[in-house]
């Protein structure tokens, strides 16, 4: 079952936008959509807050996620983190895939 987990950064002066550009420049984010068991890895933008930006992040499953928070690039998002001095939430959601009663909601 797929775990997404959102969150949202936010900052002051455009730092959660500055910090979603420099994950992507650097190369951080390619390297962690390789990572085995990353389903999905992707910034928006908040219409509502210019100064919050919502990372969607889905792994396969929790021993994914467990291996990403041990890699190389979790020191890099922790430095990024505190250069631009952004707060967080966080949201964590498991996948329906194997909920039937739901997917009569779900148009395709």
């Amino acid at each position: 079952m797929a775990i997404t987990v959102n969150l949202r950064y936010t900052g002051t002066g455009g730092s959660a936008r500055a910090f979603a550009e420099e994950m992507t420049s650097s190369g951080t984010v390619e390297k962690i959509r390789a990572e085995e068991g990353n389903l999905r890895y992707e910034y928006y933008v908040s219409l509502d807050d210019p100064e919050t930006v919502l990372l969607i992040d889905s792994w396969a499953d929790q021993a994914a996620i467990d291996a990403h928070h041990t890699s190389p690039m979790m020191a890099t998002i922790a430095a990024l983190r505190e250069k631009y001095d952004l707060h967080m939430t966080v949201e964590r959601f498991m996948s329906i895939e194997e909920n039937d009663a739901d997917r009569r909601f779900i148009r395709k």
